[in-house]
């Protein structure tokens, strides 16, 4: 939530990345004399300057979710093993 109402912002809408359609630069109050070109250059600059995440880190993720899914599976198969076993033996 934004409080007050006298807050300038920048939209970068031309983002140069796939993840973000638009960027969003809220202006402090001490650099509000500047002029709207000067931060909208920056504002953009800064934008088109993220980039992508590296794809390391995607990578990663992925396998850490295969992991993390493939043990879920696998403790599921066991309990319900042992549930089954259970049931039989009685």
């Amino acid at each position: 939530m934004i409080k007050g109402v006298n807050r300038q912002v920048v939209e970068v809408t031309e983002t140069g990345c796939d993840y973000f359609e638009r960027v969003l630069f809220f202006i402090k109050p001490e650099f509000s004399a500047v002029s709207e070109g000067d931060l909208r250059a920056r504002a953009t600059a800064i934008a088109q300057s993220v980039g992508l995440p590296p794809a390391a880190r995607l990578k990663r993720s992925r396998l850490r979710t295969a992991l993390r899914l493939g043990a879920a599976a696998f403790c599921g198969a066991a309990i319900c093993g042992t549930i089954l076993t259970l049931i039989l033996r009685f």
